[in-house]
Order: structure tokens, then C-alpha cells, then sequence
């Protein structure tokens, strides 16, 4: 049987316990660690939130009710970073709704995306972007992103204008396919672009080679998307504890290991896990803070992670 990663906050002592404290209270765990992009000076906390698949629950109040604490806590803490896509199924449009509810649009950084399968064009990219804007109530987003580069030409042409109008406040590519890096590497040397997405993993280490270092030269903000391999992370390391030695950077569960191990390369800005539950939020937003892994760590929790 897998191991979920609610089976080993149950084990550990981090977040999961925090939630259960009496008179625990949302803004008591200090600032949380936040970074520039480069190129327009926007900062951003090193921890987001990725609404791919769990936020894709149409009208149901059931089902949106905890995403809704989710988003309303997340900003209560600090937390800015939301990414999303119109390709998300009805997560998009649940963002927006639950974030024209909560009245704390003000407060965050919208990341979403251009997202064109099988289309194509400029009217249809106008088209997107604007009903992205009415979702959220809002004539301005603060990262539009094209989607594992479709039509990129004719979409990152749309988007250097509408930046320079004012109706965006950054720009960037995103893609999830080790595939696509070879023509990911020649979009990235365009010109006019703020941020990448890509994803990246202490299991999936293939963006080091080429992209980030890029990334890194072109002044670029990235965006880290499946910081847990969609779970893959969580299964391999099973029920088994930390190594004592996690706590010299203040981690107390495995999701802190695996998101301080991404965010402390760096090339990388942000991470932007899955989180659709309180206990997942709280527990992700911990590895915003205190001390960060150096080069020598990163290397001892890779080679420790790979003995598992």
C-alpha cells in the first residue's frame, strides 16, 4: 500500500500537531521567506499554491469549502503565490469565485496562464486572458503565463503588449515535459520574458542540467511546479522518520524536506505545490522559514533520499 502524506503528518510532529494545539491562531508563525523576479522586482514567498486537479470541483460547496480555508488562511499567513490555468478543468474559475468571496484579491500574486489546446491565435489568447480577468474580478494579473509553449509566437507577442500597457505585470512559459526543454531553452532566450515554470523534484532532477543554470544567466523567476513528483516522493520514503540531522534546517516533516531541498537551489523563486487542505497548507508554508539547505546539504539529502 502507498504511503500518503497524510499518513506520515500523523507520524511526525510538525504541522498536523500545530493544527491541533488549542488556541492555535493563523499569523503566529512569523514572516515567511520571500524572493525578487528579477526583472520587475515583484516579491514573492518561496511557497505557493498549484490548483491543478484538486481545485477542479465545479459548483460543489462541499467540495469547495476547504479550498476556500485554504485561500483565506494562506494569505492570513503571508501567502501570495496562486497557480492556475483555464486547462484546470473548473479550478480557475473556483480560485476566482472563492477569492472574490474572501475579498483578498488585493493581497495576491495571480499566476495563470494562456492555455490553448488545439487553438491557436491572437483573438483566441485575448479571448482567454480576458476571461481569466472577469473570474477574478480584476483588469489586471500579475504573471500570465503561456502553457507548455503553445503558440508561443503569437501568444508572447500578446502578452509583451499587454504588459506594456499595464494589464500584466509579468510574463513567462511554463511546461511539465522533460520533452519540451530542448525548445523550452530557445523560448527562454526571447526577449521580454519575466519567469519559467518547470517542473522539478529531488526525483526528478533532469531541469538542473540546462534549464535552470539558463534561467540563472537570463535573470529569469522560476516557478517550480510537482515539488512532490506527484506523490512519487512521499511513497518512496514511506513511513520511515527524518534523519535527525533535517532538524539543523528546521524541518519537521518530509514535505519540508522535499520543498526546502527545491527552493534552496538558486535558480528557483518559488514553489507551487498541490494544497488543498489546511494541515498541507501549514505544513508546505514551513519551509518558508528558518534556515535553507546549502550546496553541501542538498547534496546529503539527495544521496540520503537515494538510500531509501
Amino acid at each position: 500500500m502507498a504511503t500518503t502524506r497524510r499518513d506520515l503528518l500523523k507520524l511526525g510532529a510538525g504541522a498536523a500537531a500545530s493544527l491541533a494545539m488549542p488556541g492555535y491562531a493563523l499569523g503566529q508563525q512569523g514572516g515567511l521567506i520571500s524572493r525578487p523576479i528579477p526583472t520587475t522586482g515583484h516579491e514573492v514567498p518561496i511557497i505557493g499554491i498549484g490548483t491543478a486537479r484538486r481545485y477542479d470541483v465545479g459548483p460543489d460547496e462541499a467540495e469547495r469549502a476547504p479550498l476556500r480555508e485554504v485561500l483565506g488562511a494562506y494569505s492570513q499567513l503571508g501567502g501570495t503565490v496562486i497557480d492556475t490555468a483555464p486547462s484546470y478543468g473548473s479550478a480557475e474559475e473556483v480560485c476566482g469565485d472563492i477569492v472574490r468571496e474572501l475579498g483578498n484579491r488585493d493581497e495576491l500574486f495571480i499566476a495563470t496562464k494562456v492555455s490553448l489546446r488545439g487553438r491557436s491565435g491572437r483573438d483566441a489568447g485575448i479571448a482567454q486572458i480576458q476571461e481569466s480577468m472577469r473570474r477574478f474580478g480584476t483588469e489586471y494579473i500579475e504573471l500570465m503565463q503561456i502553457h507548455n509553449l503553445n503558440d508561443w509566437r503569437t501568444q508572447l507577442e500578446l502578452l509583451r503588449e499587454w504588459k506594456d500597457e499595464g494589464r500584466l505585470g509579468n510574463i513567462g512559459i511554463t511546461t511539465s515535459f522533460d520533452r519540451q526543454y530542448a525548445d523550452f531553452e530557445s523560448v527562454m532566450r526571447e526577449p521580454g520574458l519575466d519567469t519559467i515554470q518547470v517542473d522539478y523534484a529531488i526525483d526528478n532532477r533532469g531541469a538542473e542540467d540546462r534549464i535552470l543554470p539558463l534561467a540563472a544567466e537570463r535573470g529569469l523567476a522560476v516557478l517550480v511546479n510537482l515539488p512532490f513528483s506527484r506523490g512519487r516522493t512521499f511513497e518512496r520514503v514511506g513511513p520511515r522518520p527524518l534523519p535527525d540531522w533535517a532538524a539543523e534546517y528546521g524541518i519537521e516533516s518530509w514535505a519540508q524536506y522535499f520543498l526546502k531541498w527545491v527552493v534552496s537551489h538558486p535558480a528557483v523563486t518559488v514553489a507551487i505545490p498541490g494544497t488543498a487542505k489546511l494541515e498541507y497548507l501549514i505544513d508546505n508554508l514551513g519551509a518558508a522559514r528558518g534556515a535553507m539547505p546549502d550546496q553541501a546539504a542538498r547534496r546529503r539529502m539527495v544521496s540520503y533520499f537515494e538510500s531509501l
